[in-house]
């Protein structure tokens, strides 16, 4: 008895040893065996038909395992100890949280002046979305005046969603995209890298590039930058970096599911008599200009970029992606994956969409430059909402007959859904956004003020709860742009290398040329 005492005491008894052994093996058997039949014996909890037993049944292996492990755990295997719990892994610098961190980011957006990502209008601008019948609109937009805090630099684009999270996307690309070009704009890492270097030979999965291809590429691009003014070869680096940045941040976005969405992006930043436009996808950018007579004519700036162009075509089928078109669209090529007939998307390059960033699409964008004119008058960036019932002709007469610059865009969008309506009345009205940028305002009819003071009575602010209407802006906070934007680590490629594609490439059907207004 002492020395039974004594050993609890020490720790050493008898009936305790501090190791398994042969011993305890007859009642860890009774116990398992115990443990097993009150297990099986529970009746199921809220059976169910399709349901109900499997649960059930899980929850018993569930309690069998855990048994087991537990009893492992006593006879000393280490193996089988309880997992520890690992820590959160921290964000890097940059990143940008969702949810509470996210609202206030868009919170912060909101309050910068001059910046309209709704229906709205200022004095050197106008933009008017409207819901198709497809679902929930896709279609993005955005004006943004005195950008980087220059009087003299205006930012504007729009984003044509699609897939599941398409209108996610497109709203994302909005936000983030001119603030990621603003904040490289702003260093000097920024203005000095050439564009030649954002072109390395890799793509984003690491595909190596044909060199002949490369080679091609940069002397277009060289020749490209001969031809336009030296500021043209700092934008295009700003404008590649930032479309780069800005899809590797789709890519590693927790809460958007990038893999079967994306968005089409067309940007134009107009920097005194420069513009620059950046296109990626099917949205168009126009210009509406007068010729040597007088009449005002259509030039289209960009081109949109379908998987039939030959050097897109090339690109995607070199990399395994299919292209065909559907019995009942023969005329929309569309990219698939090479195995299966899915995603079915009819563009070539686009922000997200990484089930097929593999196999030929890009986020590259197609940069060019155009010095404005005193015959220059306006810009309209619309998606392929407008341009699949409208010509570049009849969009430029529409704005032409507009009753003020106000309701500009609001007149084309409208038009544009009459025509829907009228061309193809058993097929869904499609989303349409547009964005009327003018030129040369200092010579305009109306002044700016009474432009102010007329919007509310020539628009009507969409029912959509996120669009909003900001007045003249000073520009971006510095906090927003060090929180979101300081990204400029991996530089060498950008996506893809690609040949340019300019206005020759496509057929003559029109599209592309200058057109005249009767």
């Amino acid at each position: 008895m002492v020395e039974a005492a004594a050993g609890r005491r020490s720790g050493t008894s008898p009936r305790r040893p501090s190791c398994g052994g042969e011993q305890q093996l007859p009642l860890v058997a009774v116990a398992l065996a115990t443990r097993v039949v009150m297990v099986t014996s529970a009746p199921p909890a809220g059976g169910g038909v399709g349901g109900g037993g499997a649960a059930a049944g899980g929850r018993c292996l569930d309690d069998l395992l855990g048994c087991l492990l537990g009893v492992l755990r006593v006879l000393g295997f280490p193996w089988a100890a309880s997992p520890q719990r690992q820590p959160r892994p921290v964000p890097p610098r940059g990143a940008i949280p969702s949810t509470a961190d996210g609202r206030r980011f868009a919170a912060e957006l909101r309050r910068i002046p001059g910046r309209i990502a709704g229906n709205g209008a200022c004095a050197v601008a106008s933009l008017y979305t409207m819901q198709g019948k497809k679902g929930v609109n896709q279609d993005a937009m955005i004006v943004w005046e005195n950008f980087c805090s220059r009087d003299d630099t205006i930012f504007c684009g729009v984003f044509d969603g699609h897939g599941p999270y398409g209108h996610l996307v497109a709203k994302r690309v909005r936000d983030l995209l001119p603030v990621k070009l603003g904040a490289d704009m702003g260093t000097d890492k920024g203005r000095e890298t050439p564009a030649s270097n954002m072109e390395g030979n890799t793509n984003e999965v690491g595909l190596p590039v044909n060199p002949e291809r490369k080679e091609t590429t940069t002397s277009v691009a060289a020749e490209q930058d001969r031809e336009y003014p030296e500021i043209f070869t700092t934008f295009r680096t700003s404008f590649l970096r930032a479309f780069h940045i800005m899809d590797r941040d789709l890519k590693l976005h927790k809460n958007i599911d990038c893999f079967f969405s994306g968005t089409t992006a067309v940007a134009v930043l107009k920097q005194g008599h420069n513009l620059i436009i950046g296109n990626l996808g099917d949205s168009r950018a126009i210009l509406g200009t007068r010729n040597e007579d007088g009449q005002l004519i259509a030039v289209q700036l960009t081109v949109d970029l379908k998987p039939n162009i030959p050097s897109e075509a090339q690109r995607i089928r070199q990399r395994r992606g299919r292209i065909f078109a559907l019995p009942e669209e023969p005329e929309v090529a569309r990219v698939w994956l090479p195995k299966y007939n899915s995603p079915g998307l009819a563009m070539a390059r686009a922000f997200g969409d990484f089930c097929l960033k593999e196999y030929g699409l890009i986020s590259m964008p197609e940069v060019s430059c155009h010095r404005v004119t005193e015959k220059d008058e306006f810009i309209v960036l619309a998606t392929d909402g407008v341009w699949d019932v409208l010509s570049n002709t009849e969009v430029v007469s529409i704005i032409s007959r507009a009753t003020s610059r106000a309701s500009a865009a609001r007149f084309l969008v409208e038009s544009a859904n009459r025509a829907w309506r009228t061309r193809y009345p058993t097929s869904k009205i499609d989303d349409c956004a547009v964005v009327c940028l003018f030129l040369n305002t200092h010579e305009a009819d109306e002044p700016s003020s009474s432009a102010a003071n007329n919007l509310a009575n020539a628009l009507e602010v969409s029912g959509d709860k996120h669009s909003t209407v900001v007045q003249l802006s000073t520009g971006v906070s510095a906090d927003v742009v060090n929180a979101l934007v300081k990204d400029t680590n991996e530089l060498s490629f950008v996506d893809a290398v690609a040949k340019p594609v300019t206005v020759s490439d496509l057929t003559k059907d029109g599209s592309g040329t200058k057109q005249s207004i009767i």
